[in-house]
């Protein structure tokens, strides 16, 4: 199981803080993970933005970063102030 949490506007837009995602071994990155949740469709592509970022684990990491059974993986827009 992969805990999956979603932050600030990404959870407004998916009217959802997180959820439970079966394993599968396919998931060998969080991009794995993340085009899966893509693959849902039409509120999911908010996903696809080129500025997301991410953490494993609560630290923050690439696409690219490996998960396991167990881990937990958040999606957050960049945060921009001033």
């Amino acid at each position: 199981m992969i805990s999956i949490q979603f932050y600030a506007r990404y959870r407004e837009a998916l009217d959802s803080d997180g959820e439970q995602l079966p394993w599968d071994a396919s998931f060998t990155c969080v991009d794995d993970v993340r085009r899966h949740l893509l693959a849902r469709g039409e509120a999911w592509a908010v996903l696809g933005e080129q500025n997301l970022m991410c953490a494993r684990n609560q630290e923050l990491c690439s696409l690219d970063e490996p998960v396991q059974d167990g881990d937990e993986v958040a999606f957050f827009p960049t945060v921009t102030g001033g």
